[in-house]
């Protein structure tokens, strides 16, 4: 089984790079680097088509 290269799925940086926080969303995987977890929590429409699912995530339900 191949697995692929943990990278930011914003930035593509690897983690010989940056740290990588492992998301796991719909029975897939994909990593983000804590300087782009902002644009995971505030305006996850950035991140559609790199993070599998992320365009059914709406950052309108997120409440202060």
């Amino acid at each position: 089984m191949n697995h692929p290269t943990p990278t930011c799925a914003h930035c593509g940086r690897s983690s010989d790079e940056v740290p990588l926080l492992t998301l796991n969303f719909k029975d897939q995987v994909a990593w983000i680097c804590p300087q782009h977890l902002p644009i995971l929590i505030h305006k996850p429409q950035n991140l559609i088509g790199k993070v599998p699912g992320v365009e059914n995530l709406s950052a309108e339900a997120h409440s202060h």
